[in-house]
This record gives C-alpha cells, structure tokens and sequence, in this order.
C-alpha cells in the first residue's frame, strides 16, 4: 500500500475522489466536508468581516490605480 497526502481545497478533493472511484480505486479521507455548495475561505473570518464593514462605511474613498499619483496631489 501507498500513501499519497493531497492538500486542497474541497472542490478539486471531490474531483479526485471521484476519478479514484472511476478507476475503482479504494481510498480513505480524514477530512470532514462541508455542505456541497460552499467551500472554505483561506481567509481569516475576523479579517473577512473587518473588510465586509469597511466597505459598507460612508465616507469611503475609492482610487483609480492607473491615476494613483494624480490622487496624491
């Protein structure tokens, strides 16, 4: 027996799961998955919500990157 240890997002982990099950390959997963439609953020929550808050503050002020240093004046 061999083992291979592949780290990736849930998605691309059911696709190789089912293609191991094409090939009527036996294989075990210790990761739990989550509801068929959601996939995990590599994002820290708290820094999730500080971003989501942030954008719907009034006052907010958006720039054009290709005029950045004109903005600076």
């Amino acid at each position: 027996m061999e083992t291979i240890v592949i780290q990736t997002d849930i998605k691309k982990a059911k696709a190789i799961k089912e293609f191991l099950k094409a090939f009527n390959v036996s294989f075990s997963s210790n990761a739990s998955e989550k509801s068929t439609n959601s996939e995990e953020s590599p994002y820290n929550p708290e820094f999730v919500k500080e971003i989501l808050t942030a954008r719907e503050e009034e006052g907010g002020k958006t720039i054009d990157p290709k005029k950045l240093w004109e903005s600076l004046k």
